[in-house]
Parts: structure tokens; sequence; C-alpha cells
């Protein structure tokens, strides 16, 4: 428990430094995401959710995180 609690803590740091340190930039971003078509960002979200699924799997299989 101690370990996930850890990992949702530093995705929400992660998700939120970029309103930190460039909210205009964000505001663009976000008025841009809006125009995009549905599909378009559903395999954008695809695509990251196996990259990151990869990660996690190299990550626990190899010592090289150790």
């Amino acid at each position: 428990m101690k370990l996930f609690v850890t990992v949702i803590g530093l995705i929400m740091v992660f998700e939120g430094l970029p309103y930190f340190a460039f909210p205009e930039k964000m505001k663009l971003f976000l008025t841009q995401l809006l125009e995009m078509p549905s599909e378009s960002l559903r395999k954008l979200g695809f695509f990251l959710m196996i990259i990151g699924l990869f990660l996690c799997y190299i990550a626990q299989r190899t010592s090289i995180f150790q």
C-alpha cells in the first residue's frame, strides 16, 4: 500500500508540474486538445498505455533499475 500511495503522489506531481510551470502554454494546449478528433485522442491514449505497460514490464524484469 505504501508503494501504491507513493506512485499516486508522484503521478500527481508530474501531472501538476506543467500547469504550475507553464500555465499559459497549458491553456493553449488544452484548447488544441479540444479541437482534436476523439479517435486521435483514443489512439494516443492507447499508445501511451502500451508504452507505460512496457516500461513497467522492463522495470520488473531487468536488473537495470535495481
